[in-house]
């Protein structure tokens, strides 16, 4: 995997406004902050520490998206539009997928926790998506707009409506 910086440089290629993309911003710290878990506990790390938890504050109020450090976020997440976006710290997003406004990556219930999301690779969720729990998104799936999805999605799969239903592309040779 390459370091934070080719990261970030990588993340601003792929957002269409580049710099000027708060969804890049939010990128930006996070790939900044997330390192930090790896260092052993010292100095160094509580420094680190304390800048990451004011770079994610300023990021959730100026950006309306929380990103934390301890999520796996894999390469080129594209952030489309900003604001409302919550990513539950145990969720697991792989690489190339599209996150629009709005959408929730969380737990279903207090006394679970840790249970979150894991999306596959190239996975795009619509805008007002919901997906909670320890639920697994395949592969090249798509999340609808205003979409809640309590279960596991096939890859190549669609989830829509409110409880999601999976409808599994027919194709035709």
């Amino acid at each position: 995997m390459p370091g934070p910086f080719a990261l970030i440089r990588e993340d601003r290629r792929n957002h269409r406004e580049g710099w000027l993309a708060q969804g890049f911003w939010a990128l930006a710290v996070y790939r900044l902050s997330a390192p930090r878990l790896a260092r052993p506990h010292g100095i160094v790390r509580t420094l680190w520490g304390v800048w990451a938890k004011l770079a994610g504050k300023w990021v959730e109020v100026r950006c309306g998206i929380s990103l934390p450090e301890t999520a796996r976020i894999g390469r080129r997440l594209r952030i489309e539009h900003f604001g409302g976006i919550v990513v539950h710290g145990s969720s697991v997003i792989g690489d190339d997928c599209l996150l629009r406004q709005n959408v929730t990556l969380g737990n279903r219930s207090e006394r679970r926790p840790l249970d979150a999301p894991t999306l596959g690779n190239r996975v795009q969720v619509g805008a007002g998506a919901i997906l909670l729990g320890a639920i697994t998104i395949g592969d090249d799936a798509v999340i609808g707009a205003n979409a809640v999805v309590l279960s596991d999605v096939p890859a190549g799969a669609r989830a829509v409506g409110n409880p999601a239903t999976i409808r599994i592309p027919q194709y035709h040779a």
